[in-house]
Parts: C-alpha cells; sequence; structure tokens
C-alpha cells in the first residue's frame, strides 16, 4: 500500500469519526496505525497482539469497536476464509485470494483474464454483476502434497461426491 492510500485511509477515518460526533482518541489512532502498517489479513486476536506491543493498556473490547469503525468507515474488510473467525484487512484495490487449506497461508493476486470472464459470464446471463469475491481453495508450495488431502483447518473439509456413470 502506498504512502498516498495510507494518508486516504486516514483521512477517511478522520472525516468518518467527525460525522459521527466522535472523539480521534490515542488508543484509535494507535490501533489505526498498527492497523494501517500491515499487508496480512488479521484476526482481532493477532491485531491486538501487534498493538499490545505499543500500548498494554489498550483492551480487546476498545479494540473491536475499533475494528467495527474501521468497517464502517470503509477503511477495513471483513473477511471470513472459512477458519470459524473473522479477518480483517485494509481496504484496497480489487483482488482475490488463494488460500491455503493446510496452513492458512492467504496470497492475494489480481488476474484481468479472470475479470474478464466473470464479466462475459454475467453477460451471457443476462445478469448484472455489481461485486463478486473470489477466494480459491488449496494447498500452497510450502505445505506437502499430502496435505491436499488432510481435512482443512478450522472448518469440516467438503468434496463434492463423484459422479455416477
Amino acid at each position: 500500500m502506498t504512502a498516498i492510500d495510507l494518508k486516504a485511509h486516514r483521512e477517511t477515518f478522520e472525516h468518518f469519526l467527525d460525522r459521527r460526533g466522535l472523539r480521534r482518541t490515542r488508543q484509535r489512532e494507535l490501533i489505526l496505525d498498527v492497523f494501517l502498517a500491515t499487508d496480512d489479513h488479521l484476526t482481532s486476536e493477532e491485531l491486538h497482539a501487534l498493538v499490545s506491543k505499543e500500548d498494554a493498556s489498550i483492551g480487546l473490547a476498545t479494540l473491536y469497536r475499533t475494528l467495527k469503525l474501521f468497517v464502517e468507515a470503509g477503511i477495513a474488510s471483513e473477511r471470513a476464509f472459512g477458519e470459524g473467525v473473522t479477518r480483517y484487512e485494509v481496504r484496497q484495490a480489487h483482488h482475490d485470494h488463494l488460500i491455503c487449506t493446510n496452513c492458512g497461508r492467504i496470497i492475494e493476486f489480481e488476474d484481468e483474464t479472470i475479470e474478464e470472464l466473470q464479466d462475459a459470464i454475467a453477460e451471457r446471463h443476462g445478469f448484472t454483476l455489481t461485486w463478486h469475491r473470489l477466494e480459491l481453495y488449496g494447498t500452497c508450495p510450502d505445505c506437502p502434497a499430502e496435505a491436499a488431502d488432510a481435512p482443512r483447518r478450522g472448518a469440516p473439509r467438503s468434496r463434492p461426491a463423484a459422479a455416477a456413470d
């Protein structure tokens, strides 16, 4: 994320707080700084651990409320990747995800061919596409190939039944 993007997110959050009549607090500013400094898809607990390194007095309740404000302000996105937890990422240009079902690694990618194909499929069916989310699940290059047959982390694995001949 560029310095311009980070500045724009800070300004967006400040304007959001002003419109809502909410104060800019030191805790909110610190949580925002730590959140914007990461490229990861963090759980609230993971973000809290990072924030606590800077200020151990900031509690989970404050962090939960602040994350909710980030989402409402449009600077954060909530994501659920089938692990039973909500992850947060800094709102950015559209991208898709590859998720390793063994180790939980998340790889972001963009592919214009996929975007064009989705548009063509929607058009062929007379569908007006307003948004989409693409998440591909599998095994990353760092995990052994046999891990693909193991149940995925945090959720039962389901595969389509084999078609009868």
